[in-house]
């Protein structure tokens, strides 16, 4: 079994996770697939990848596994420094007529390895369907608020102000996260300057063709298996557009509300961008920019990670491509 470069749009891509910090298991489940991409993981956290040619059998086994990672470059990452138990933290989850994702998002939350105060908040951006509050109010700690304005920045600073937790996080309706994932992702707060927390996507599937060329467009929403920070510094060194892209997303990203969310100088969402308005994304992007202008840092914290359920059909794919073109360029 040899190292593969994947071959899109040739069928659909097995995505599997492999633990590698115990001993190998049997991949299995892999009958109709010819490509398979493994996520490395150390003690739960990704490490990287490993693209393999498949062929067809039900499973792969540990023998073959072991000889196929002989070669695979990754580091074994360190555990992080726990944030202080006492901080309160709340998660924003904007979504629009998405029932069995919202479902599935909440399910994971629900798994989380935590003991700190959590509060769900869940903004209904299309109130009247009457089905995300039917979900929402269905499991504990969460909290339905309806917004009716359309916008995806209206409902997430619906959010923002009906927060109480020490650290707001931002969560996608079509993200599921793995147990570690809230501490992973608030650990970085337990040093003072850390302002901004963004973190990891992971394919959840890469069965279509459009799924597999979001993943390899501008390495999809996930930035990597390093972790990075940004300040100031960073962001004046850019003489043209400042590549806030570069930083992750508000599909997973943390905020400390006393320093970002209270800050004039940044506000909140700019609710003439993202999805729902015209211009169809870019919140996030300038959202991150104030934020950097504003002398705050920003870590990429890869260890926080969570699967992404990319869009299905190329018409979404186009349509979703478009809007990150013009939200790129929406607030220059």
């Amino acid at each position: 079994m040899n190292h593969h470069r994947l071959q899109i749009g040739q069928g659909p891509i097995a995505v599997r996770a492999l633990e590698l910090s115990e001993p190998l298991l049997r991949v299995g489940d892999l009958e109709t697939y010819d490509q398979v991409r493994l996520a490395l993981m150390w003690q739960g956290m990704p490490v990287g990848w490993l693209d393999l040619a498949h062929d067809g059998a039900a499973t792969i086994a540990p023998p073959l596994l072991q000889t196929a990672i002989k070669n695979a470059v990754w580091t074994k990452p360190e555990m992080p420094i726990a944030l202080d138990p006492e901080v309160s933290v709340s998660i924003v989850i904007a979504t629009c007529d998405r029932p069995e994702a919202l479902k599935r998002c909440l399910e994971s939350l629900m798994g989380q390895k935590s003991e700190r105060a959590v509060e769900i908040l869940v903004i209904d951006n299309r109130p009247t369907q009457g089905q995300t509050e039917q979900i929402a109010t269905a499991f504990p700690n969460v909290r339905y608020i309806p917004e009716a304005r359309p916008g995806g920045s209206f409902a997430r600073n619906a959010g923002f102000a009906a927060s109480r937790g020490e650290i707001v996080i931002t969560l996608d309706d079509d993200v599921v996260v793995p147990p570690n994932w809230l501490e992973n992702l608030v650990a970085p707060f337990a040093r003072p300057e850390i302002d901004v927390v963004t973190g990891n996507l992971l394919p959840l599937a890469l069965e279509t063709a459009s799924q597999q060329i979001f993943e390899i467009y501008d390495g999809s929403l996930g930035r990597g298996f390093a972790s990075f920070e940004a300040d100031y510094q960073w962001f004046s060194q850019r003489f043209l557009a400042v590549p806030t892209w570069e930083l992750g997303a508000t599909a997973i990203a943390a905020f400390r509300a006393s320093s970002i969310l209270d800050d004039p100088r940044v506000g909140w969402m700019d609710e003439m961008l993202g999805p729902g308005v015209p211009s169809g994304a870019g919140e996030d992007l300038y959202f991150f920019y104030r934020i950097l202008k504003a002398r705050h840092r920003l870590v990429y914290e890869p260890r926080a990670w969570g699967w992404h359920e990319h869009r299905r059909s190329m018409p979404e794919l186009r349509r979703q491509l478009f809007n990150y073109s013009k939200g790129n360029i929406g607030y220059h």
